[in-house]
């Protein structure tokens, strides 16, 4: 078998030909990019290569990649292990069907060791191929639990403004908090009730948990089926809640019955320092969305963890879906490999010291007349604006060779577990030299 190197060295040698401006006229000819203007496309950075939180492009420029791609690097570009695990797998079995009673070993072994990691309460999964269909399948199943359970007029999911939970044009983007994500897909789905973002330090518990009571009286508790959230709002620009929120909705939740779904595919596996984020805010959710870190984004993948609740409603019903890529025998042997290196290397304790100190050296920019707010915990951090735009301001860190998401009066980073001291100092450095400019 090639040594990954090899193989990287194979790959390209068929591209070697190409130079960058003819990768990228052939790019804008032919590829409709996510998030891009269709038919007014920008001449994109080809990525060639990358290594640790490093991305170099077809140029040789490298880039401080503090984005992790979209949330999901967390062990690292450039893993051997990782690649050896999908090509020692595809080698003994590329794929097989999970539908039925099909299975393979490394989903069965992937399974039990996401059971070991969540803990008492949440014993089954079921895999999907990413974070869209992850949400969408943790409605589908609060949904048909009630039905299943003589309760079918229980369709209501309570969603919140901010949230992004996806962008399948079904319950996923249905469940969706952001206004421009939605515009021009109508119409959704019905049965989804938005309430307020809940953000420390601009929204008070209290007032969070009135409004969560006063809907449910409003509309009943025999109607609802779940309640969906981020723990940490991400999409939106890394709102963290108070810290008393989670504790008292799930309170609230569990007093009428209703299911907790957790929107995990950005903070499990370490963003936050925990394997799971519910851990972080102590409480025990009823369906748990994963996907990104879960394989490091080495392979699309996902999984849905589900609790015993759930599970006992569903019990004696025909689960009628599935995703054709469901339990990849693949994706399952690359996140085994991805989970025992973020064990191994300790990455959750990473996550935590270096989102420290990413944060205090952030928090200096509160000094200055452009910044509003520096928000975020473990490696999950936002900078909120008083004006300008943080697409221009992004655009102009990526020329200084640092990688950041701009999106309105908002820039996010989520370097990789891995990232170094240099790397944590280099990042904040260079945002904070370009947001001084903004003056």
């Amino acid at each position: 078998m090639a040594h990954p190197q090899e193989v990287f060295a194979l790959l390209s040698a068929g591209t070697a030909a190409r130079s960058t401006s003819d990768l990228q006229r052939l790019d804008t000819a032919h590829i409709v990019h996510p998030q891009q203007v269709v038919g007014r496309p920008a001449a994109p950075i080809v990525v060639a290569r990358a290594q640790g939180s490093t991305i170099w492009d077809t140029d040789g420029r490298p880039y401080l990649d503090a984005t992790c791609g979209l949330w999901q690097c967390a062990v690292g570009h450039g893993r051997d292990e990782l690649v050896r695990a999908a090509a020692d797998q595809m080698g003994q079995l590329e794929f097989y069907t999970s539908f039925w009673d099909f299975s393979n070993e490394p989903a069965i072994l992937l399974a039990e060791r996401l059971t070991e990691l969540a803990g008492d309460g949440l014993r089954r999964v079921h895999f999907t191929s990413g974070g869209s269909e992850g949400t969408a399948l943790a409605i589908k199943l609060a949904r048909l639990a009630w039905d299943h359970a003589g309760q079918p007029e229980r369709d209501i999911i309570l969603s919140r403004q901010g949230a992004y939970h996806g962008s399948g044009s079904g319950a996923s983007l249905s469940a969706t908090g952001i206004p421009p994500l939605k515009e021009g897909f109508d119409p959704l789905m019905e049965g989804f009730i938005h309430l307020t973002c809940p953000h420390a330090g601009r929204t008070n518990t209290d007032a969070l948990v009135d409004e969560l009571v006063e809907t449910i009286e409003r509309i009943g508790a025999e109607r609802i089926a779940a309640f969906i959230g981020e723990p940490i709002m991400g999409v939106s620009g890394v709102i963290p809640p108070p810290d008393d929120y989670w504790t008292r909705v799930e309170s609230v939740l569990r007093e009428h019955g209703i299911l907790l779904i957790l929107d995990e595919v950005i903070t499990a596996f370490g963003r936050l320092g925990h394997w799971f984020a519910f851990e972080r805010f102590g409480i025990r959710p009823d369906l748990v969305v994963t996907a990104k870190a879960i394989t490091s984004g080495y392979f699309p993948f996902g999984a849905v963890l589900i609790a015993d609740r759930p599970i006992e409603l569903l019990d004696g019903r025909m689960l009628r879906h599935g995703f054709t890529y469901s339990g990849h025998p693949v994706g399952a042997a690359v996140a085994l490999e991805n989970l025992a290196i973020i064990e191994r290397e300790d990455l959750l304790g990473a996550a935590r010291k270096q989102g420290t100190e990413l944060g205090r050296r952030l928090a200096r920019l509160e000094e200055l007349d452009q910044v509003s707010e520096v928000r975020g915990e473990g490696l999950m951090w936002g900078v909120e604006l008083t004006s300008g735009d943080a697409v221009q301001l992004a655009a102009a860190i990526r020329k200084r060779g640092v990688i950041v998401r701009g999106m309105e009066n908002r820039i996010v980073m989520s370097p990789p577990l891995v990232v170094t001291d240099e790397e944590i100092v280099r990042i904040a450095d260079t945002i904070e030299a370009e947001v001084g400019i903004l003056s």
